[in-house]
């Protein structure tokens, strides 16, 4: 009888190319898209968000970074049918784990994601060779310390806790406040149950002794149980 009720967590064997609009950015950073303008932003493990397309359009100096980026439209194309689908069954098959409070429906929220892609890739095969999509992971990125004005992480730290230890995570979020002038913002801050990344505690003192700020905020926004905050990085002053 056990068998049949639903498992507690997604179950995600890999880091999945899956990605969302700026619209939704703004929702789970709590960003004003209108303060982008002229703002240098930095999008790592960025995947097939629109984000950097959208922004950069608004006039923000945006990049994105994934370990993927190097690879022919084509094959992102490629990445984004596999994982999108997998995703998508996830989903339907657990709908216990999700909330409606930032879509109508399910389907309206992969009609989004999916659009996201499609700019993505438009975008992507235009402004690779011009430097807007490099290839790059955590817990090493290629730029100078200070680059960008603020740096998003979006749906890898903590949600992927089983692949990644904490020394990964506290080298990752050192890296992305290394690169970053104003402030690091992570989201969501928890894994594929739905539960608090275990070890945020001590993170956040192993942080602070680094002379990193942290402050968990709330954000007017749910889509997987549990992600109604992110975590702010800020250098100490």
């Amino acid at each position: 009888m056990n068998a049949l009720l639903p498992t507690p967590e997604l179950e995600i064997p890999s880091i999945a190319f899956f990605g969302r609009t700026l619209a939704e950015y703004c929702q789970f950073f709590s960003l004003d898209p209108a303060a982008l303008k002229g703002r240098s932003v930095l999008d790592v493990a960025a995947g097939p968000s629109s984000f950097t397309a959208e922004a950069c359009k608004r006039g923000a100096d945006a990049v994105a970074v994934d370990p993927l980026y190097g690879c022919s439209a084509d094959t992102l194309s490629q990445h984004v049918t596999i994982d999108y689908r997998n995703v998508t069954e996830q989903i339907l098959a657990k709908q216990h784990l999700f909330r409606l409070k930032s879509f109508g429906s399910l389907e309206e929220a992969e009609l989004s994601r999916r659009s996201a892609s499609e700019r993505f890739l438009a975008d992507y095969a235009a402004h690779f060779v011009h430097g807007r999509y490099i290839g790059a992971s955590l817990p090493q990125l290629p730029f100078f310390d200070g680059a960008f004005d603020v740096v998003l992480c979006a749906h890898l730290l903590f949600v992927y806790a089983k692949r990644f230890d904490f020394d990964f995570h506290l080298a990752a979020c050192r890296e992305l406040v290394r690169v970053s002038r104003d402030d690091v913002r992570i989201h969501p801050i928890v894994g594929t149950n739905g539960r608090k990344y275990p070890e945020l505690g001590r993170l956040r003192i192993a942080l602070a002794e680094e002379g990193i700020d942290s402050q968990i905020v709330e954000v007017d926004y749910e889509f997987f149980a549990g992600s109604d905050s992110m975590l702010v990085l800020k250098r100490k002053q």
